[in-house]
């Protein structure tokens, strides 16, 4: 649905962009083929001032025009809708070029290259060079491109949702604010309407389908750090340590993590680990690899998200 409304603004700005007339919406109408589904002519007059008042948040510069018949046309003059010319030094182009490679999902990739071959026509000094290591978040949960979506339209949404510690999903309506990438996960930030708070979602719990549930109700913040809000949640900054025991050559994420390494014998290390809210979610990750030694507390929450999950 987004991606049909998306190409029918971009129709009708071209419509309007290519005249020397105003058009009326009646040739619009004619025009535009998405228009020609749309058989009640009071569902079109409030979809084509839903698309014109779309187009103008968007930025382009419509003109309302009246003829001597009293009927209005439409006019986007291409004086009034041009960009200035782009001044981009080289390191901005890099930097520009570099963000590119990071998108790994087809459609992203597909609207950053059409970005890159724009500044190359427009004169920016920018060249594709190609490095031993370059830069890749992958995108592999279901949910991303719904919720990307959904973060630039700013729309709420609704999907269910299953705790670390939970056996089964359960529905959660979510206005969301900002999404990031961290230690390989992706994570939603944004106001839960049924909890009346801010919450965290990792991406990977998300199950079945997003669907959308109308515009924001809450204030969004200035700034959402996501990264922050994960970060303090997994123990970083924690200012006490859990003792684990970690199998031989697996777990290299906590082993960055960890202040202390003791080996044990040929098949396990001692970690001393950073201890903070989230780390029983982080560690039950790890399975069979990782056994919690210390504190009890800790070792409990691992253990009964480990059934939570053997019980499915």
């Amino acid at each position: 649905m987004a991606i049909a409304k998306a190409e029918r603004l971009m129709n009708l700005a071209l419509c309007l962009m290519n005249t020397r007339r105003p058009v009326s919406k009646r040739e619009l109408r004619a025009s535009i083929e998405a228009y020609h589904e749309v058989t009640s002519d009071d569902s079109f007059n409030r979809m084509f001032e839903r698309d014109k008042d779309d187009l103008r948040e968007l930025g382009l510069v419509i003109d309302t025009v009246e003829n001597l018949d009293g009927e209005f046309g439409y006019l986007a003059r291409r004086d009034r809708n041009r960009l200035p010319d782009i001044a981009l030094d080289p390191e901005e182009a890099a930097a520009l070029a570099l963000a590119a490679k990071v998108w790994q999902q087809a459609r992203l990739a597909e609207a950053a290259s059409g970005a890159l071959q724009k500044l190359r026509a427009a004169g920016v000094p920018y060249e594709d060079t190609h490095s031993a290591l370059e830069p890749r978040i992958p995108t592999p949960e279901p949910a991303f491109e719904a919720l990307m979506l959904a973060t630039r339209e700013r729309r709420a949404v609704a999907f269910d949702y299953r705790k670390a510690n939970a056996v089964r999903p359960e529905p959660r309506q979510v206005e969301p604010w900002a999404l990031e990438c961290w230690r390989g996960h992706w994570y939603l930030a944004g106001y839960d309407r049924d909890r009346g708070a801010v919450r965290v979602f990792r991406l990977s719990r998300i199950s079945g389908r997003v669907k959308a549930r109308g515009a924001f109700t809450a204030e969004v913040p200035a700034h959402v750090d996501v990264r922050e809000t994960v970060a303090r949640w997994a123990g970083e900054g924690a200012t006490t340590t859990a003792t684990i025991r970690l199998r031989r050559d697996s777990g290299y994420p906590l082993r960055a993590r960890a202040v202390a390494t003791t080996p044990v014998d040929a098949d396990w290390d001692e970690l001393e680990v950073p201890y903070g809210h989230g780390l029983d979610a982080w560690l039950a990750e790890f399975g069979p690899d990782v056994v919690v030694m210390a504190p009890q507390e800790l070792r409990t929450e691992v253990l009964d998200r480990l059934r939570a999950v053997a019980k499915g």
